[in-house]
């Protein structure tokens, strides 16, 4: 009996303990991975597949997986997975999990890990995880603390069809003695249908996520001929915090720059910047930057704010010498000139064509549309202006752009004392073309420096006003529709030889001498009133009236195909023996124009004009004459003398 019960007792005890050996003998880690894939692929939103697992126990327990897949979401199904990894390995500190249940996880290692990045023209892509709904609403997890994760061989492949991008990025990590490891990461193909090359050397990668461990980092790329260097030490990497960066960037065209940076920038000459980059209050910033644009220096500071609908780029510009050539990729000219310092051959042969054009104004259409992509405020001053037969001593600008619409308010350009400026609403209209208004204003411009850019002397101020309205897509189109008036007004002084010259014709010496103006003479009043219609500017009114001679025009410049139509008479104050009045007419192009006696209808216009009274101002230019010069006494009688003679 006793036996029996015996028996009972080691069958019963001996039968688990033989099922547990038999389980603890057949058993596979692999039979988790069913519960591990559906964790892991509701906490993914994606297809999670795993080959194999395994684990070794111990006090530092290793977990490896062969074999890890993660999928796509249902969009990119025919795609190659997101990720594949032949082999993941982690070091898991037991003890700590079964003390107070913490991960510890001293070392992480991926071997061959291979990344797929997808994007298409619709803008949906392949890497953005659905993690389980808003963040805000998932209970807070504290995460695992991982000592070292280590990469060997890794690839991740990208392409991104709306930045027309196709490379692939080398990962590795090396582990100098004593240590935490470094990455090391390379990438090669293409960015934006330019070539792209770039090397990448920083800290461990778990220091990322350190606010108190300075992360180094040291970055060189270039996109085509553009190149990046990026040296120095993130204090908060994750957060993009604590910047200790120079960023030094070079390149033949700032509109290479669009794609890296994301904001629309006009063709420049060649450029050089370096600055210190940072990122706070949800802003990139580029500060104390300094450089070169063609033969113009550029200093100041950026900021880009990435923003959800479009970015937001702020500038505070200034330069201390400033070439306007430089600028001109702004208006639609080739900017630059065929000797600036790093031109290509391209820009060489592009700012030559311009030069050999018959035409003088930028016929190129202004890509209004790309400006959509970002809002830009901008401030620039520039201190000097040089260039040749360049009239301008200084320049400031104060320019936005939101949605598309550009406001200059001002744009103003130091002429001795005084200043040439205004203020400019561009507004895109859906067929690609510019609506533009604007207000011009001349203040107490020195007319010394307008004659001395022009290789002549002379004395006095020079006033006015002029508005301007038109549609068109180019600046030539702009000038050549537009609809306006404008008017100036001199304050006294003289000139000296009108030495103006254009294209190398001595256009200034040919006017005095077809004029029988003396090289030196004092200017009593000088009034010009013209008329603006449909890219037309008609002379209602234009008069010089010196101590010996009246010399009085009319005539028309067609802005829209830059042909002049002008005739100037002179008529002597005092009559003398011989003394006959013939008009003269200026025609040709703007680049080239030629003066000749006025003949045929030119000549018949000339003193049709004259005996109407055309010799003096009409009533409506009396308000102009105090317009930022002060009084002219002598206009003002000369005036006067015409609303007598209208009684």
């Amino acid at each position: 009996m006793a036996n029996r019960r015996a028996w009972r007792w080691g069958l019963g005890l001996g039968l688990p303990l033989l099922a547990l050996g038999l389980f603890v003998a057949l058993f596979r880690w692999d039979w988790l991975i069913p519960l591990a894939e559906a964790r892991a692929s509701a906490a993914l939103g994606r297809p999670v597949s795993i080959e194999h697992l395994h684990l070794d126990l111990g006090r530092t327990t290793t977990v490896t997986l062969e074999g890890l897949r993660i999928g796509n979401p249902p969009e990119f199904e025919a795609e190659p997975p997101f990720a594949e990894v032949p082999r993941v390995s982690l070091d898991l500190d037991a003890m700590a999990l079964l003390r107070d249940r913490s991960l510890v996880i001293p070392t992480v290692r991926l071997d061959q890990p291979a990344v797929e990045m997808r994007s298409r023209e619709d803008e949906k892509t392949n890497y953005a995880f659905n993690l389980g709904g808003d963040a805000a609403s998932r209970p807070a997890v504290q995460g695992p603390q991982i000592g070292a994760l280590l990469l060997r061989d890794g690839k991740v492949h990208t392409m991104l069809a709306g930045l027309r991008a196709d490379f692939t990025v080398s990962l590795s990590t090396e582990e100098p003695p004593g240590e935490p490891p470094r990455l090391l990461a390379n990438a090669e193909g293409r960015y934006a249908d330019q070539p792209i090359t770039a090397q990448l050397r920083g800290g461990a990668i778990l220091n990322l996520r350190d606010p108190n461990q300075p992360w180094p980092i040291e970055l060189t790329l270039a996109n085509g001929p553009t190149r990046v260097a990026l040296r120095g030490t993130l204090q908060d990497p994750l957060a993009l915090r604590g910047a200790d960066l120079r960023l030094d960037i070079e390149g033949p065209d700032m509109a290479r720059l669009a794609p890296l940076t994301g904001v629309p920038i006009p063709p420049t000459p060649p450029f050089r910047v370096t600055g210190r980059l940072d990122y706070a209050e949800g802003a990139f910033r580029f500060e104390e930057v300094e450089g070169r644009l063609g033969r113009s220096d550029l200093n100041g500071r950026f900021a880009i704010i990435p923003g959800e609908d479009r970015p937001v780029l702020h500038a505070d510009l200034h330069s201390r010498s400033v070439d306007l050539a430089d600028l001109g990729g702004f208006i639609g000219a080739a900017p630059g000139r065929t000797d600036t310092p790093g031109v290509t051959p391209e820009q060489r042969r592009a700012v030559a064509r311009a030069e050999a054009s018959p035409r003088l104004l930028p016929t190129t259409p202004i890509s209004i549309p790309r400006l959509r992509f970002a809002d830009i405020h901008l401030r620039y001053r520039a201190a000097e202006i040089k260039g040749r037969a360049m009239p301008f001593d200084r320049m400031e600008t104060v320019l936005d752009i939101e949605d598309g619409v550009i406001r200059l308010h001002p744009i103003r350009f130091g002429i001795g004392r005084g200043t040439l400026g205004g203020e400019f609403i561009l507004e895109p209209r859906e067929d690609g073309a510019l609506h533009a208004k604007g207000e011009i204003e001349l203040r107490r411009v020195d007319i010394s420096r307008l004659m001395q850019a022009a290789g002549a002397g002379g004395a006095g101020t020079l006033g006015g006003v002029g508005r301007i309205e038109t549609t068109g897509r180019s600046f030539s189109e702009l000038l050549g529709r537009g609809d306006g008036a404008l008017t100036v007004v001199t304050v006294g002084g003289n000139l000296s030889a009108l030495l103006v010259d254009l294209s190398g014709l001595q256009f200034g010496n040919a006017l005095l001498s077809a004029l029988g103006i003396p090289a030196r003479t004092e200017i009593e009043c000088l009034i010009g009133d013209f008329a603006l219609r449909r890219g037309t500017l008609s002379t209602r009114a234009l008069l010089l009236d010196t101590e010996s001679y009246v010399v009085t025009g009319g005539g028309e410049l067609s802005l829209g195909r830059e042909v002049l139509d002008l005739w100037l008479r002179t008529d002597s104050k005092r009559i003398t023996i011989g003394s006959l009045p013939t008009p003269i007419g200026i025609t040709g192009s703007f680049k080239s124009p030629q003066i000749r006696p006025a003949v045929g209808e030119l000549a018949a216009r000339a003193g049709a004009a004259a005996g109407l009274g055309v010799v003096f101002p009409p009533l409506a230019l009396l308000p102009t004459i105090q317009l930022g010069v002060g009084e002219n006494n002598q206009c003002e009688a000369l005036t006067e003398k015409s609303r007598q003679r209208g009684r």
